[in-house]
């Protein structure tokens, strides 16, 4: 049985949404980020993320954590790449090939385009974008987003997807990674085949699922 500790509201989102593409039955428990207690309350939340109880299962303090037997994994995207190779059906990697393309495109979201994407997420949703120091840290950002995303560009263009012409978990993940620069007005745009791109991974029924929990739990 698959138990998967975390908040809509954090990177638990990403395997969350493979585990509704899936349709894989799994219990989720509710963790809490422990900075956002003061700002909401989580009546259904036996854990937040500095609880002993949560750190017994993640010493790191971090959420998502993931249990299946006696593995426990705690990072995001070597979650999604877990259930997609042990339950992922067309949205795992079909032959060594293509887990190696898998592999790589999700390294280039968590190396290249998770942090930039975050921090226009964090200045943006934090108000700061109405400063000059924010638009500065904003368009520095986004300049560093533009060489991965011309890359995605020029492979979706002609291939429509990441790996084997399908949605898969190489999609999910780099998606997830890059839907925080959504927040910039302009910047997907610039790149129309990674705009049609997102938008048809997101309008998959799995992620309308995921994100109406998300939008149903407390900010």
């Amino acid at each position: 049985m698959i138990t998967l500790y975390g908040a809509f509201r954090s990177r638990a989102s990403r395997p969350i949404w493979l585990l509704y593409e899936l349709g894989l039955p799994f219990t989720h428990v509710p963790v809490i980020q422990a900075y956002r207690l003061p700002q909401a309350s989580a009546p259904d939340a036996p854990f937040n993320t500095a609880s002993p109880a949560f750190l017994a299962v993640n010493p790191l303090g971090q959420i998502p954590a993931y249990v299946e037997g006696d593995l426990t994994l705690t990072e995001s995207l070597a979650i999604t790449s877990h259930i997609a190779r042990q339950h992922g059906g067309p949205l795992a990697p079909q032959d060594p090939a293509e887990h190696a393309l898998i592999d790589q495109w999700t390294l280039l979201a968590a190396t290249a385009i998770e942090s930039p994407a975050l921090e226009i997420l964090m200045i943006t949703t934090g108000g700061g974008d109405q400063t000059p120091e924010g638009q500065g840290a904003i368009a520095i950002a986004a300049e560093k987003l533009r060489r991965p995303l011309a890359r995605l560009e020029a492979h979706l263009a002609a291939h429509g997807h990441l790996v084997g012409r399908r949605f898969t978990v190489a999609d999910l993940n780099v998606a997830e990674c890059l839907r925080y620069a959504q927040s910039h007005p302009t910047l997907i745009g610039e790149f129309p085949a990674v705009s049609t791109w997102l938008e048809t991974s997101q309008s998959r029924p799995a992620f309308k699922k995921m994100w109406d929990g998300r939008v149903a739990e407390p900010a």
